[in-house]
């Protein structure tokens, strides 16, 4: 079920009237966790499974860790079951076909079987989830939820299980276990944050897939100008896409009466790689910097480790996204970038020097260039399309204008909201008229045809 359809909208409109009515009863919880269940179950109901397992058995090992005096073996434990659930859905075929591809070049005469697994929507996200529950039950941070009604509610918390914000239980199950209260504003910032999210993904993410889409489904036949042009229309896309459905995610659970984090902090106004990651899907940054960097050693031991910390961690981050090279050699780069930038973007040249929209520009570019490998069907069809765009190869980048300008518009909305300009934006008459616009473009521009988001596969 798409956020940006209209069975979506009469389920949350019939979900929400029954929600209301029952919010002062027993019944809230488990009318969440149907609902739940029901828009998780409308991909294909045997997705319904494995997320019942996961969440029965991480909620007997959080039980587990309260009692017993086994807690390592029992987080070990919790820990396994939910690395063997993302690593036999998401990775199975990715390391058949490696062991393969080995065997072929060494000449071993063995044929590996290639598993053909259907990869369960938001797996890796709830997956995330439930693993830094039983982490900060066993660290002491939070105490075990003894309600298995509501440990289930908090996994399958609809508007973001799909594809985050990855929320923590201390965020969450608090607002659980207390009665919500829904104000006006509650509606009122629920119901602007969900539009400009379906601005974000049905106007500009999926025009912006049209054109992404043609160039990079065949990169040997378009210029230089048309693959740059199409990389930065991606950046963009994936921006739009990702970050409109954690405004709609976000706009829906307020109108709940429950509050999510910010995942999305205007990334492409980084000034650094390092400040572009703590803007970018932050649910998923902070969840590796906790519960691995720091784990690691973090940056509190010598200098040679804390840059194979930075390292690994955003090459485990790359393999995360998906089970490909084109992946590794995405988190790998951004590892490389982060450890080149990491002494001299806190020099007095670069903070007091460069000026602020060079240091943007240089973050933006550089962010672009990886992101043809997260685009890019495989490892060659990257390297054509890195190659191709150096060569210089001449011809008409046939970009659509209205695309451009669109994006333009919305770059240039976001470096006034991050400068000293800021406060023009605030106006109510910029605020009205924004939010006027974006629903003429929503009806004039966006396509009858739904797109999924681009982070379901992952």
């Amino acid at each position: 079920m798409l956020f940006h359809t209209w069975t979506f909208l009469i389920f949350f409109a019939v979900f929400l009237s029954v929600y209301t009515l029952l919010m002062q009863t027993k019944w809230r919880i488990p009318w969440l966790l149907l609902a739940s269940y029901v828009f998780y179950g409308w991909w294909n109901p045997l997705f319904l499974i494995l997320i019942v397992y996961a969440t029965l058995v991480d909620w007997f090992v959080g039980i587990r860790l309260s009692v017993s005096s086994k807690r390592k073996s029992w987080l070990v434990f919790g820990l396994c079951n939910n690395l063997f659930l993302l690593g036999f859905f998401k990775y199975a075929g990715f390391f058949t076909e490696n062991l393969q591809f080995l065997f072929t070049i060494l000449h071993i005469p063995v044929n590996v079987p290639v598993p053909n697994i259907f990869l369960p929507v938001g797996i890796s996200f709830f997956t995330f989830q439930s693993m830094s529950y039983i982490i900060d039950a066993y660290r002491n941070i939070i105490p075990t939820e003894r309600s298995l009604m509501r440990y289930a509610a908090y996994v399958a918390l609809f508007p973001q299980m799909v594809a985050g914000p990855i929320e923590r239980a201390k965020a969450i199950l608090p607002q659980l276990h207390k009665t919500p209260v829904i104000t006006k504003i509650d509606i009122s910032d629920g119901i602007s944050l969900f539009v400009t999210g379906l601005f974000k993904k049905a106007v500009m993410a999926d025009f912006l897939a049209v054109y992404v889409d043609k160039v990079y489904g065949s990169p040997d036949t378009f210029s230089s100008a048309a693959l740059v042009f199409a990389t930065y229309a991606f950046a963009w896309q994936i921006y739009f896409d990702f970050s409109g459905y954690t405004d709609m995610a976000r706009g829906t659970a307020r109108m709940m009466g429950i509050k999510l984090m910010l995942n999305f902090n205007n990334p492409y106004t980084a000034v650094d790689i390092g400040d572009f990651w703590r803007r970018w899907h932050i649910s998923l940054s902070s969840w590796f910097k906790d519960y691995v960097y720091i784990p690691m050693g973090g940056n509190k031991t010598v200098k040679y480790k804390i840059w194979q910390n930075v390292f690994l961690t955003m090459l485990i981050s790359g393999f995360w996204h998906g089970a490909a090279w084109t992946y590794v050699i995405w988190g790998a780069l951004n590892g490389l970038g982060r450890l080149l930038s990491l002494g001299f973007e806190k020099t007095d040249f670069y903070v007091k020097k460069v000026p602020k929209i060079i240091k943007q520009l240089i973050v933006f570019h550089f962010i672009c260039l990886t992101w043809i490998f997260f685009r890019a069907a495989s490892l060659s069809e990257a390297l054509l399309i890195i190659k191709r765009i150096f060569s210089c190869i001449g011809g008409n980048a046939q970009v659509p204008m209205v695309m451009l300008l669109l994006t333009v518009a919305i770059w240039g909305y976001q470096l006034i909201f991050n400068s000293s300009f800021s406060k023009v934006l605030e106006h109510r008459v910029c605020r009205v008229g924004a939010a006027v616009l974006a629903i003429i473009l929503v009806i004039a521009l966006s396509s009858s045809v739904q797109k999924q988001f681009i982070y379901f596969q992952f």
